[in-house]
């Protein structure tokens, strides 16, 4: 009972809504809808009621119950398999942002104080064939009479559920065992061998010759939508530098391929495309930055996240994520993302080939967003500085959310200005590509940070900022042509681009690259 209704609230409270609210016409339907899970878990629980084996799967099931809860009704997402890939793959700092009192308060009512109540129940177990019997009955029992229930209500509950997909996902503790039987399966299925992808890569002839070395930066942001891009017409200015950045050319309807770190940053540097991704295809072969080093650009990944979730497994690697001590760019137990620039004008300088270069932001990960950016750019306000929520107004949050938005501007333009002067004194060809992983939630019809299903994830989730500079050099050495893409630069383009488009625009030539995918060649002069 305790796992069916207070470890259940959001689950409850959107049935309710879905069935057309608290009314007395609607009562029998949501006291059927308690009754069948009540039954169902009732059903489960009963097999495993063996002493020795019954308290610990009880207080297990209460603290994933009283977990999962208090995130959904705090954050308003949902446990499924990539929510659950996120939990393991974060980092210490991110899981820690999430702490809090209120969290521990919750868990201890809803999770602590019913498992201690368990480990002192003095329960009594039916012992020999008569237990074995006596628990199938119950069991067998208890399943009918739910699919009983199911069957009459089926006509009344399917349309709810049918159009609330979501509460399969709210429903605990069955759906944080799902997302754990799902991440696990996933991760034990990953092959040990990984698939050559893109090794007749070789970069254009007529262009290979040119003496000049060249230089790209990819920019993988975080957690940074683009409905809070004053590029994209946002009410408050939060990008001032890029609007006056020269031949900047925003992409202004690009979808994610997913709505966490852990599925589009995979996501986007492989082959497969949205459709067809999936963490084990990804994992089992190579991607983008493989097929790059192949055509013989020196490849790095520079990361201020909590990694690049296998993508980088055999390239270079730095991570300038940990603090170090009097460095005027990290504070609090983090860095800012300045930090990613760091002896970037000495590396290229020092180059002796071409290089691709990929910068990994912290950007506007929450809920802390208060902590993303130095004191300077607290320019909105006033800003929520807890990672509890529900001590905030949701003016406070955005412009906390806001001020990180307006930092990435600062970073970068400051990207773009080191590789200006790179062109300028070192004598190379310059490019920056930048796109956020996915979006965020910030209130909106209650959900706050990111992470839902992609089926009904909302549009602040899978909307992102993606841009594009290059230097004059650059654009006439692979033969670009800006004002074509400045021309498309509000046609609908995603994730699934990145990969063909990057190999497009530094002439890379491989039998996996999709030209229907790169959205530079009917925007270059050799272009049929």
């Amino acid at each position: 009972m305790l796992l069916a209704s207070a470890g259940n609230v959001p689950f409850w409270s959107t049935l309710v809504r879905s069935v057309g609210g608290l009314r007395p016409a609607n009562l029998p339907l949501l006291l059927g809808a308690f009754s069948i899970i009540a039954l169902f878990f009732n059903a489960c629980l009963t097999l495993a009621s063996f002493r020795f084996i019954a308290k610990p799967v009880l207080i297990v099931l209460v603290f994933c119950a009283a977990g999962a809860s208090y995130f959904i009704a705090n954050y308003g997402v949902v446990i499924d398999k990539a929510m659950m890939q996120n939990v393991f793959e974060t980092d210490t700092r991110e899981a820690c942002e999430l702490l809090s009192w209120h969290m521990a308060f919750s868990v201890g009512l809803l999770g602590l104080l019913p498992a201690w109540l368990i480990a002192r129940a003095d329960i009594g177990f039916p012992q020999g064939l008569r237990g074995l019997l006596v628990r199938a009955g119950i069991a067998g029992g208890s399943l009918a009479l739910a699919v009983l229930l199911l069957v009459l209500l089926f006509k009344s509950l399917a349309p709810a559920v049918r159009e609330h997909r979501e509460l399969r996902f709210l429903l605990t503790p069955t759906n944080t065992i799902q997302a754990l039987h799902g991440y696990l399966r996933s991760k034990w299925r990953t092959p040990l061998v990984v698939a050559p992808l893109g090794r007749d890569a070789m970069r254009g002839r007529a262009r290979a010759g040119n003496g000049r070395r060249t230089v790209t930066i990819l920019v993988v942001g975080e957690t940074a939508r683009a409905k809070n891009f004053s590029l994209n017409g946002y009410r408050r200015e939060t990008n001032p530098l890029l609007a006056r950045q020269p031949g900047l050319i925003n992409f202004s309807r690009v979808a994610s391929c997913g709505t966490a770190t852990a599925v589009s940053v995979p996501c986007v540097f492989s082959a497969l495309g949205r459709e067809h991704y999936s963490d084990t295809r990804a994992a089992s072969q190579e991607g983008l930055l493989d097929v790059l080093a192949h055509a013989g650009f020196q490849v790095l990944w520079r990361d201020n996240n909590s990694g690049c979730k296998g993508v980088c497994d055999r390239v270079a690697f730095e991570d300038l994520s940990q603090p170090a001590p009097g460095d005027p760019l990290c504070e609090g137990g983090e860095c800012h993302d300045e930090r990613l620039l760091a002896g970037l004008p000495e590396l290229i300088r020092n180059g002796t080939g071409d290089l691709v270069v990929v910068l990994h932001q912290k950007g506007s990960h929450g809920p802390a967003y208060a902590r993303r950016y130095p004191s300077g750019f607290g320019r909105f306000g006033p800003v929520c500085t807890t990672n509890e929520f529900e001590q905030c107004s949701r003016a406070s949050i955005e412009a906390a959310y806001d001020n990180t938005i307006l930092y990435t501007d600062y970073f970068l333009s400051k990207t773009i200005d080191l590789l200006r002067a790179s062109a300028a004194m070192e004598g190379v060809d310059t490019a920056m590509l930048y796109f956020s992983d996915h979006g965020e939630s910030l209130g909106e019809n209650n959900m706050y940070l990111h992470g839902a299903p992609y089926m009904f994830a909302p549009s602040e989730q899978t909307h992102v900022p993606m841009m594009l500079w290059m230097s004059d050099g650059f654009s006439g050495r692979f033969g670009i042509d800006r004002t074509c893409l400045m021309a498309r630069r509000d046609q609908p383009v995603s994730h699934d681009n990145v990969f063909h488009s990057v190999l497009g625009m530094l002439d890379v030539n491989t039998a996996v690259l999709n030209p229907k995918l790169d959205l530079f060649r009917a925007c270059t002069r050799t272009a049929s």
